[in-house]
């Protein structure tokens, strides 16, 4: 039953990951038909980003209500009415439409399993349930490739992932005992209870403002590399563009291949450890990608470390907010983590665009090295005071 429920929340996050590259693969064909520029994007994503941030802040009331199984399944639910509500979609307004419940859908189900994961597996499940997720997120593209290039239809990219996640939320709904025994197995062996705490209530609680300060600068640091990698390879450094997108790629197949890797060693080593280990690669590879030579491999190459860095970061981080915080206080402090790191992926990668439209797309590199520094930084105080509350304690 442990491995069966496992299994069921990998699948669960590999759905998580299907949609996420789905609007950047089908969009330069979408807006066109759509008649609409091609920066509403932008719109759609903003839309998203703020459904996430909502159902994020509010998911540790809802699991508390009903339990993570049965919102993981209506949550994938609204995501996958969401996705075939995209495929009929004909006018943009239907898509800003249906981009609400599918971002309240996405934020309530990354919330509750990094929750429910935390709580009652391993580290390195976690890492692996991030893998999972890059799984999906790699394989989002190739459905839209498939569906473009032989059925000449963007709607049935999004209509193919819809229907596999109504599949996945039948099942969800057979499963939902097997969630609920985890669960009371779970209670009988931990004293508290889950406390429902409000933001400023989570705030005063030593180290919470440095490890939100933390994940917000991982996420932006993920998300600006990935989005501007190519920008940056072709303008600054001269590389062909369909090289650069090649190895742009392999930015995020070093983050999932790292996850895997990690999970191997996770239990062993500790996620402090593992989070000082990835920062120091991610520093390894900006150090590749800031050196003023002329040899492009090496700029590809620091790329690719920069990847492998962060795959342990995001999992560690929320696979220690129990032990940090707390049991009693990680579902609401895990919601408050993943809406900071949704406000730092929507909002850093536009404001590197902005200071590159008016100074110059070299200071990649240096935007990076700023959120690596407010990481290490952060992490650090967060462990000192977790270690200076034990021994008060």
């Amino acid at each position: 039953m442990y491995s069966l429920l496992l299994a069921l929340i990998y699948l669960a996050f590999i759905s998580l990951g299907l949609p996420d590259a789905l609007l950047g693969s089908a969009w330069p064909t979408m807006y066109p038909i759509l008649n609409v520029p091609v920066s509403y994007a932008g719109i759609l994503s903003m839309i998203i980003a703020g459904g996430t941030i909502v159902s994020s802040l509010n998911a540790n009331r809802l699991t508390s209500k009903f339990g993570t199984g049965f919102l993981t399944a209506i949550s994938v639910l609204m995501t996958a009415i969401s996705l075939l509500g995209f495929s009929v979609s004909n006018s943009f307004w239907m898509l800003c439409l249906w981009a609400i419940p599918y971002g309240l859908g996405a934020g309530a189900v990354d919330a509750a399993l990094n929750n429910f994961v935390a709580l009652h597996y391993a580290s390195r499940h976690m890492s692996w349930l991030h893998c999972f997720w890059g799984v999906g997120a790699s394989i989002g593209p190739y459905i839209m490739s498939y569906s473009l290039a032989v059925k000449n239809s963007w709607e049935s990219g999004y209509s193919s992932v819809g229907v596999f996640q109504i599949i996945l939320t039948i099942i969800l709904m057979i499963s939902l005992p097997v969630w609920k025994k985890q669960a009371q197995n779970k209670r009988t062996s931990q004293t508290g209870t889950v406390k429902h705490l409000k933001i400023h209530e989570a705030l005063r609680i030593k180290g919470v403002k440095q490890v939100l300060l933390a994940f917000f600068a991982y996420c932006a640091l993920e998300t600006t590399t990935g989005l501007w990698a190519s920008s940056y390879l072709v303008l600054h450094r001269g590389i062909e563009a369909e090289t650069a997108a090649g190895w742009a790629s392999l930015f995020y197949l070093g983050i999932t291949f790292g996850r895997f890797l990690n999970g191997f060693v996770a239990d062993r080593f500790g996620n402090r450890n593992m989070i000082r280990v990835g920062l120091a690669i991610i520093g390894i590879g900006l150090i590749a990608v800031i050196l003023p030579i002329n040899l492009g491999f090496v700029t590809l190459v620091g790329l690719v470390f920069i990847g492998l860095g962060c795959a342990p970061i995001y999992p560690c981080i929320i696979h220690e907010t129990p032990s940090n915080f707390g049991a009693e206080n990680s579902g609401a402090i895990i919601g408050i983590q993943m809406a900071s790191a949704y406000t730092g992926t929507t909002f850093m990668p536009p404001i590197f665009g902005l200071l590159a439209d008016y100074t110059t797309i070299a200071i990649y590199p240096i935007y990076l090295g700023m959120l690596l520094v407010l990481m290490l930084i952060m992490t650090e105080r967060l462990n000192r005071m977790i270690a200076s509350r034990k021994m008060e304690n």
